[in-house]
C-alpha cells in the first residue's frame, strides 16, 4: 500500500472531489481509508451508556484508494507515489511528478 496515515491526499472522484485531507486510518484488507473533513455523512445515534446524548451526528466514511491520490511536497498537486533505495540501502518514497521524497 503506497498511501500511509498522515499523508496528505486529494480526492480525485466522489461528491467531495477536489477537497484535500490528513489521513486518519486505514483499512488495508478492504483497500479504504478515512480522510479527515472528507466524505461526511448524517448518522442517526441512539442515546446508550457511553453516549448519553442522542441525535444526529456527523460521521467520517471510508473512500477507496483508488479515489484519493498524494499531494506532491514541492507543488502541492496530485502526484504518483514510486520506490527508490537510499545510500544506506533502505527504500524510500518518492514523488513521480518532482522526484522529490514524501
Amino acid at each position: 500500500m503506497k498511501i500511509r496515515k498522515g499523508d496528505k491526499v486529494v480526492v480525485l472522484a466522489g461528491k467531495d472531489k477536489g477537497k484535500e485531507g490528513e489521513v486518519s486510518f486505514l483499512f488495508p484488507k478492504e483497500g479504504k481509508l478515512l480522510v479527515t473533513g472528507v466524505n461526511i455523512a448524517k448518522k442517526h445515534q441512539r442515546p446508550t451508556r457511553e453516549t448519553m446524548q442522542g441525535g444526529i451526528i456527523d460521521k467520517e466514511m471510508a473512500l477507496d484508494i483508488s479515489n484519493v491520490a498524494i499531494v506532491s511536497p514541492e507543488d502541492g498537486k496530485p502526484t504518483r507515489v514510486g520506490y527508490r533505495f537510499d545510500s544506506n540501502g533502505t527504500k524510500v518514497r518518492i514523488c513521480k511528478r518532482t522526484g522529490a521524497d514524501l
